[in-house]
């Protein structure tokens, strides 16, 4: 469990960039984080990945306080999944993916057999296997995102936190990476993600945070949380939740629809 209590950040005093923050990711949890731009949801998963310092608050994962863990423990504890980037050297897939086991390695050891092994099993696990000796740099947008992931699963870190995990990608791969999310929870991993498509909480996620200006309008059970109300209130746009049906399911589904003021010309 990952546990978020009263964290606090800013550049200076007089700008506040988050203000009393509080969640919690349980076990099997997916957690979709919602919010316009520069609310400071990218700087909260600096804070949770310790890459930036909070003011004041407490991390805590299964109650080892993060703040007075060393990189390597949080590395085994916590890995992260960033949006789709290129490498500075023309690594292969599997290369990348190996470099997940960093966490696991004596300073100036090399990889062993044994993460070789692993390694190829979060390939595996991800239908990606057959991309291995694929140039990173020359990946679709997807095929990247995927890598990274596997990357992540080869940290056997129990706890994934994902930045904004199916941007830039098409209406395809993003699909598929929800439905990788959602296999990764079943299998028992915790997930926290950022995203800028409300719809993606009912799609994936059990659980919403609703942040805006660098506090916590709302939280809790995705369809508690999503309503018209709170994301009109969210993104200061007209937004209707609505819900559908799908006639080959027999099963209803929610999603956002943005509310479009007709355009008159002058």
């Amino acid at each position: 469990m990952l546990e978020v209590e009263g964290l606090s950040y800013y550049y200076h005093p007089d700008r506040i960039i988050l203000k009393d923050v509080s969640f919690v990711l349980e076990n099997q949890d997916i957690l979709c984080m919602l919010g316009p731009n520069g609310t400071g949801k990218t700087t909260l998963l600096r804070c949770l990945l310790s890459l930036n310092k909070m003011k004041s608050g407490r991390i805590e994962i299964d109650g080892f306080d993060l703040t007075r863990t060393s990189v390597k423990k949080r590395a085994q504890m916590m890995a992260y999944v960033p949006q789709a980037t290129t490498m500075a050297f023309p690594y292969e897939a599997r290369e990348v993916v190996l470099m997940g086991r960093v966490a696991h390695l004596a300073t100036g050891k090399r990889p062993t057999k044994k993460d070789r092994l692993i390694s190829e099993e979060a390939m595996d696990k991800l239908g990606i296997l057959n991309m291995s000796r694929y140039l990173f740099n020359e990946m679709s947008g997807g095929e990247k995102q995927m890598v990274l992931v596997a990357r992540a699963l080869a940290q056997q870190a129990q706890i994934l936190i994902m930045d904004e995990p199916t941007a830039n990608l098409d209406y395809c791969n993003q699909i598929k990476m929800l439905q990788v999310i959602k296999s990764l929870a079943e299998q028992g991993y915790s997930i926290l993600m950022t995203s800028h498509f409300p719809d993606h909480a009912f799609l994936a996620c059990n659980k919403t945070v609703l942040m805006r200006d660098g506090v916590i309008m709302a939280q809790g059970l995705s369809e508690d949380v999503v309503t018209t109300k709170n994301l009109s209130m969210l993104y200061d746009t007209p937004v209707s939740v609505i819900e559908a049906r799908l006639d080959d399911q027999d099963r209803v589904i929610k999603v956002c629809v943005p509310i479009m003021n007709e355009y008159k010309k002058r």
